[in-house]
């Protein structure tokens, strides 16, 4: 029960300068907050798509959204748009708004649905602002007006923006390689002795030394829990592009035989990735494909990825929690790692052991972290397994794979009587769960009949006054591109 002073993070890139950033500013005099990290060790730094609770941890450390954009070249996104998933050739959109105007007893889908048997066949995604929003290219906000959106960064300049923030802030980085971590009898950490025999001793540590896991695996040896059997993808290859002449408010997530490629739009380029599986595709192969797939020249040569879906058994373990890479990783679907690096160390301030690492502390980050990181997963496996391609082995592969019981438990439920639900632990929205599915060709078979009892014109006039709203609105916005130039120019044309 030794009180916590000193906070040693170990490893930098974004995961520890997150971690750095939050500690500095919301205990700022409480502890001392050192990192440890080394410019000969690179970082993954492909995160470079958000989900819109970034927005309030930017808001919680009191981050300037044009500083920090110009600072990334960052754009704002709306939406994924997912190709080719539920079959070649298909195409919907993952919106971050809400979707129509349900009731307390009725969510929206069952309106939309009710108008399909109707007649009125618009599609479900017309019923979103910031899903027309992104289709059009536009984007805005004001004081007066309100818009759901999250961010593309270039993760590399937006750990450089968090590095200074948490140093003006009093965070201490010091430069160099761990070369071993020593331990207290009772297995606590004690120190990380350098290479160059220096030893950084404190009460308590934060593992971000990535996929190496140098802490919380090699040393504590907490476990893994592997989720290949469900996210059978293991390798990405990426490269950065040259600027193109669209600029779109999202990210598209394009599926192939065996796996999908990513395209993220920043002010000064664009972000590429294809994620696919070693048992279906070479990484020569992957390469070809990923290069043949390009909207623009390549500005680097594309650097293989490797990578093992799971998570710890444990994301606190003794007097060390992992953040980021090292705690486990679902996969860039979604783009919901730069969100868990935040959620992890949002919860460490929640429950900082100021007194001392106790079990009830531990138990319950660990909890809260498993809780959050599964309904995540599950989420994430959905859009592999509801699918209706069978024209790989890959997708025959996820098709027909067993999934968890509370994945299935969801899809039967929306089968059956169009039912999608959030609790209150989990981020994706009933909203994200409908637009998937409904996406992914996952249609009821029934739905609630307190909306049968709206009459045909009533119905209409109520479903055709929603979209014309929203069209009204999108009418006003300004091009993403015009709006980036007035709000945070960097380097767009």
């Amino acid at each position: 029960m030794q009180q916590v002073k000193k906070v040693v993070i170990a490893g930098g890139g974004t995961a520890g300068w997150v971690a750095a950033a939050a500690l500095s500013k919301r205990l700022k005099g409480l502890i001392e907050v050192v990192l440890i990290e080394s410019e000969e060790i690179g970082t993954v730094g492909v995160g470079e798509s958000t989900v819109p609770p970034v927005l309030l941890f930017h808001n919680l450390l009191g981050i300037d959204e044009q500083e920090f954009m110009k600072a990334t070249d960052a754009t704002f996104k709306l939406a994924i748009s997912f190709e080719n998933w539920g079959q070649t050739g298909d195409q919907y959109f993952h919106p971050f708004g809400v979707t129509g105007k349900g009731s307390f007893l009725t969510d929206f889908q069952h309106y939309y649905l009710h108008g399909l048997s109707q007649g009125v066949d618009a599609p479900f995604g017309d019923y979103c602002y910031e899903l027309q929003a992104a289709k059009q290219h536009k984007f805005g906000k004001t004081d007066k007006s309100s818009i759901n959106y999250a961010y593309h960064l270039d993760a590399g300049r937006y750990a450089r923006f968090l590095r200074k923030f948490s140093e003006d802030l009093g965070a201490v980085r010091i430069e160099g390689k761990i070369a071993q971590v020593l331990q207290h009898v009772n297995g606590d950490i004690r120190s990380l002795v350098l290479e160059s025999g220096q030893e950084i001793t404190g009460d308590l540590f934060i593992d971000c030394t990535g996929f190496r896991a140098l802490l919380i695996e090699q040393s504590l040896k907490t476990g893994y829990e592997h989720w290949d059997h469900w996210l059978p993808c293991n390798k990405a290859v990426v490269v950065q592009t040259e600027s193109a002449a669209t600029l779109p408010p999202y990210t598209r997530a394009m599926a192939h035989d065996s796996g999908w490629q990513w395209r993220i739009p920043l002010q000064h380029r664009v972000g590429n990735g294809l994620v696919y599986t070693s048992d279906y595709l070479s990484d020569e192969q992957a390469k070809q494909r990923l290069l043949g797939n390009l909207e623009t020249p390549a500005l680097i040569e594309p650097r293989m990825l490797s990578y093992q879906t799971g998570r710890r058994k444990k994301l606190w373990n003794k007097n060390c929690i992992a953040i980021g890479l090292s705690s486990g990783f679902i996969e860039p679907l979604e783009s919901t790692s730069i969100f868990l690096f935040m959620s992890g160390i949002i919860r460490l301030l929640r429950l900082f052991p100021f007194n001392g690492v106790t079990p009830a502390l531990m138990d319950e980050y660990n909890q809260q972290s498993i809780t959050e990181v599964e309904k995540i997963r599950d989420f994430i496996i959905l859009h592999y397994h509801q699918t209706e391609r069978n024209d790989s082995p890959f997708w025959q592969y996820c098709r027909t794979m067993s999934i968890p019981d509370t994945l299935a438990h969801r899809i039967e439920l929306f089968k059956e009587s169009a039912h999608a639900f959030q609790t209150g632990d989990e981020m994706f929205r009933l909203e994200s769960w409908s637009h998937v599915m409904l996406g992914q060709r996952l249609q009821p078979q029934s739905y609630h009949q307190l909306v049968a009892g709206l009459g045909q014109g009533e119905l209409s006039r109520h479903l055709q006054s929603i979209r014309e709203t929203i069209n009204a609105a999108v009418d006003r916005l300004p091009s993403h591109r015009d709006f980036l130039r007035h709000y945070c120019p960097s380097n767009l044309n």
